[in-house]
């Protein structure tokens, strides 16, 4: 399994002979406005380029999308990206997109959904608390995470933008994955606090799974991430975790 971090929720993931394209943002920096009613708001989204040409990105053999916020895919991925290549959507709303935008092989995500002899498993997420979800559900809507399984590969779960709560660590106790990618950059909502999570939801994640390796992504890369990787990786040292959690800057790979 190799992991490379791209930039905010994109990545490359090779697993069992397959690459995926995670939750591709392929725009150049600054190319949208900050997101209303989000810290820094004086800031164009992206922050920074792409680490790699977007060419290459599109040497995938699938694209799994977990939902369609800006932030996870945007303009550039559906213009860009062949239309011939298969793509993972959460629900039929997000799917019905993809087909508008010309992709010919668009899968719903469900508990059982195969490719390649990956089994990939939808699993839920919640983008952020049940106080936010009741004040601002409409505009964050339905998240999910994907959880990859093959006889050759250790247990991956992708547990999307979501907080700590009782859904993630159910998964985690179901799945037992052995690497876990979080988004972690504690994006936040003036007002409504954080919508994914932040230092103190992956300790938990630790905790709660002391053999698994933890990868940190979702930093540094859109207005509203409040968490760098500085201050993550001077938590995760301060609390004895830095040998359990990677925090690969963008374009670093993880051999896994």
């Amino acid at each position: 399994m190799r992991f490379m971090q791209l930039r905010n929720a994109t990545s490359i993931i090779e697993y069992a002979g397959n690459r995926f394209l995670i939750d591709p943002v392929l725009a150049d920096k600054g190319a949208y406005p900050p997101f209303a009613g989000t810290v820094n708001s004086h800031l164009r989204n992206p922050l920074v380029d792409l680490p790699v040409p977007v060419e290459t990105l599109c040497e995938v053999d699938a694209i799994i999308v977990t939902h369609t916020h800006l932030d996870h895919w945007d303009e550039a991925a559906a213009k860009l990206l062949p239309k011939h290549l298969p793509i993972f959507a959460q629900h039929d709303k997000d799917a019905a997109g993809f087909r508008a935008a010309g992709f010919q092989q668009v899968t719903v995500l469900t508990e059982e959904s195969h490719f390649g002899g990956i089994t990939l498993t939808k699993t839920p997420g919640q983008h952020g608390s049940d106080e936010t979800m009741v004040k601002l559900g409409d505009r964050l809507g339905e998240v999910c995470g994907v959880v990859l399984r093959h006889p050759d590969e250790k247990t991956l779960y992708l547990a999307g933008d979501t907080i700590w709560n009782q859904q993630v660590a159910e998964t985690l106790q179901k799945y037992a994955p052995e690497v876990i990618v979080v988004n972690c950059g504690d994006a936040q909502i003036i007002g409504c606090g954080s919508i994914i999570m932040g230092k103190r939801d992956v300790m938990e994640v630790c905790q709660t799974m002391p053999d698994a390796t933890v990868i940190a992504s979702h930093m540094e890369a859109m207005n509203h991430a409040m968490l760098s990787r500085k201050e993550l990786r001077d938590f995760l040292n301060e609390n004895g975790m830095m040998r359990r959690v990677l925090v690969p800057e963008d374009g670093e790979p993880c051999e896994l």
